[in-house]
């Protein structure tokens, strides 16, 4: 029998601590999709995401051996920021089990929240991997685990973004929420159906990672062979069960967001709004386009929730913005061997307006060159028709290997 959550009590444990985040009215967006777009900042809470209510709410009702025994977790970046805020602001010890492979960036965050009353250990080149380490360091030293979404408490917290939304709107009638472990989700979504029966609540995943839509498919929660991790923070194996029954009766819709279309809203949330979005945190804007229809003359509401973002990355998610808007291609070409070949190429082949990225031969030998890497960016998605007709009239033999996934993450 599922628990019936308090959130209202959550907020009162959570007032002092957590920031009530600001729910902007977003005229750019509003007028791109006929209605009133708001934008709830998590981004701009203490540890720049929502993280921080899950863990408080949980640490905060623990008992005084379990505090003073401390407390672990396993993340690989929000998620380890609460619970390191948490630990500083409650006086505790905590253990932040994270991967090798953990961004300095985001160890050094992590440090820096929880001060010394944390100690970090990485290990494992997978999260699968460091979690299990945590999980028996946890039970071996009698100290309580903080997981991070999977709990009562956990999902408690999260809720109380619903309350702070419902308080600043009250006549909010849709709110887009990120869909990772599922802990925001079934929060935000069991506090406003009850107060606001009416309210409509859909959830957005990474196209890579789609553990919510697979369950669904399923009738429960199952571990998905792989994932694509590039929107770490809802890149989840396996959504958590008591997340997913919230998930199942309270959310109204799920849409599946490919990773080059998110990272061309955190650029656009850049560039046009000044926000700096993490990939979990552009989801719910990323959906606008989905559900168009439905959000047509309503009061919308996307949840921000995180701004953690490397800004190493940037280049990444500009080069697969620009795949995703048939911006960028890569081709592999064999020049013929004769005179000239290379300058036909650029002069005859080549748009006006568009631009080698990349060129590189594959392979030469003493005697002839071998085929050529080349990544050409378009100024128009339109122009690539065209492109592939001049490459053919002018008889180069090519192959683009966007669509040829093993074959582009060798090469490129």
């Amino acid at each position: 029998m599922q628990q019936k959550l308090n959130i209202p009590a959550a907020a009162e444990r959570l007032k002092e601590v957590v920031k009530h985040t600001p729910l902007i009215y977003n005229p750019r967006l509003s007028e791109k999709y006929n209605c009133k777009v708001y934008l709830k900042r998590e981004d701009l809470q203490v540890v720049r995401s929502y993280k921080l209510r899950g863990a408080y709410n949980m640490i905060s009702q623990l008992g005084q051996e379990q505090l003073a025994n401390g407390v672990v977790c396993a993340s690989a970046g929000n998620h380890a920021q609460g619970v390191a805020f948490s630990c500083k602001q409650m006086g505790i010890k905590g253990i932040i089990f994270m991967p090798t492979i953990t961004p300095r960036q985001k160890v050094t965050q992590t440090e820096m929240f929880g001060g010394d009353h944390i100690e970090i250990i990485l290990t494992g080149d997978t999260f699968d991997d460091c979690l299990q380490d945590a999980l028996e360091y946890t039970s071996a030293n009698s100290m309580t685990f903080i997981p991070p979404f999977d709990d009562y408490r956990i999902i408690e917290g999260q809720g109380t973004v619903g309350i702070e939304i419902i308080e600043d709107l009250p006549e909010t009638d849709i709110v887009i929420v990120p869909v990772g472990g599922g802990g925001l989700a079934a929060g935000v979504s069991s506090y406003l159906k009850q107060v606001k029966p009416d309210i409509k609540i859909l959830g957005v995943e990474p196209e890579g990672a789609p553990s919510l839509k697979r369950a669904l498919e399923v009738g429960g929660p199952v571990t998905l062979e792989s994932i694509n991790r590039f929107v770490d923070g809802a890149a989840v194996k396996r959504i958590g069960s008591l997340t997913f029954d919230f998930c199942k009766n309270l959310l109204d819709d799920i849409a599946l967001i490919p990773e080059g279309k998110v990272c061309t809203t955190i650029l656009k949330l850049y560039n046009e709004d000044a926000i700096v979005a993490e990939p979990a945190g552009a989801l719910s804007v990323s959906a606008l386009d989905i559900f168009r229809d439905k959000i047509k003359g309503k009061n919308v509401v996307c949840v921000i929730s995180g701004g953690n973002n490397d800004i190493d990355r940037m280049q990444e998610i500009k080069e697969l913005s620009l795949l995703y808007e048939g911006l960028k291609h890569y081709f592999i070409i064999r020049f013929p061997q004769r005179p000239g070949a290379l300058k036909l190429f650029v002069n005859e082949v080549l748009g006006p307006q568009d631009d080698i990225t990349r060129f590189e031969f594959i392979k030469k030998t003493e005697r002839e060159r071998g085929p050529a890497l080349v990544g050409i960016e378009l100024k128009s998605a339109a122009d690539y028709t065209s492109l592939i007709e001049r490459m053919s009239t002018h008889k180069f033999e090519f192959k683009e290997i966007n669509q040829d996934q093993t074959l582009f993450e060798y090469l490129v």
